[in-house]
């Protein structure tokens, strides 16, 4: 039962990857790690593609949830399934890699690993959809995000920008667009160690919209309370988890 509702899913999400030219490197037990990028489709073309697929298969997820009572014959007490996507832009090494006996054409770097840290991280946020600064940048006249947090990863000093993908331009429904304008305003309150300002803004989102980023930040600034983080104060977060 479980073999037919994973292989299930992984067509149809599959479908979403490969219908935007995507490559799938490999399946990780109920994971699909999957690339874009030259030879296979054109460099300025692939944030976009892959961003799209993303936003597919959010939409073939509401479908599979349908088809999960015949495909797990049970009407009654079915498990919930949602998927995370994380998604990063960089340079990677691609090549033939494995052992002498068994290899896999594939991509491997700090880009996969931080596109990993993502698709964990949506866990913390209540997201689906993480992106990473640089691909905002590449698909930002054609795609709708919103920022949601400045982070340092497990593992990494540096600190990077973390945006949920949120839909095509143009496509934007007005409760996200208000909900994404006042994100920005709590954001703005939260550097600013404006802590009376920033609480009341993300809790108005959380009982408006039952944001998740918002309730992270509501369980995160008491701590921040506690042990202030100073003047001059860079707002990054530094995760302690992969």
């Amino acid at each position: 039962g479980l073999v037919h509702v994973i292989n299930r899913y992984f067509t149809l999400m599959s479908e979403c990857v490969q219908k935007e030219k995507g490559i799938i490197d490999k399946f990780i037990g109920d994971a699909i790690m999957a690339y874009w990028g030259p030879p296979f489709i054109a460099e300025e073309e692939q944030g976009m593609a892959a961003c799209r697929a993303a936003l597919a298969q959010v939409e073939a997820l509401a479908r599979f949830r349908v088809e999960l009572p015949d495909l797990m014959g049970m009407r009654k007490n079915l498990p919930l399934i949602n998927l995370r996507i994380g998604m990063a832009t960089g340079e990677v090494v691609v090549g033939n890699i494995g052992s002498e006996t068994a290899r896999s054409y594939t991509v491997m770097g700090d880009t996969v690993n931080l596109a990993s840290r993502f698709e964990s991280a949506n866990t913390m946020y209540g997201t689906r959809i993480l992106i990473s600064e640089e691909t905002r940048r590449m698909v930002e006249r054609g795609m709708e995000t919103r920022e949601v947090d400045l982070i340092a990863v497990k593992g990494k000093s540096d600190p990077v920008g973390i945006y949920e993908l949120l839909a095509e331009h143009g496509k934007l429904k007005p409760e996200v667009e208000d909900r994404r304008a006042r994100s920005e305003q709590a954001l703005g309150a939260y550097r600013r160690q404006d802590w009376p300002v920033a609480e009341g803004l993300f809790r108005e989102m959380v009982e408006k919209y039952a944001d998740g980023p918002a309730k992270t930040f509501l369980e995160r600034i008491p701590f921040l309370k506690k042990n202030p983080p100073g003047p001059g104060w860079d707002g990054v977060w530094r995760m302690t988890e992969k």
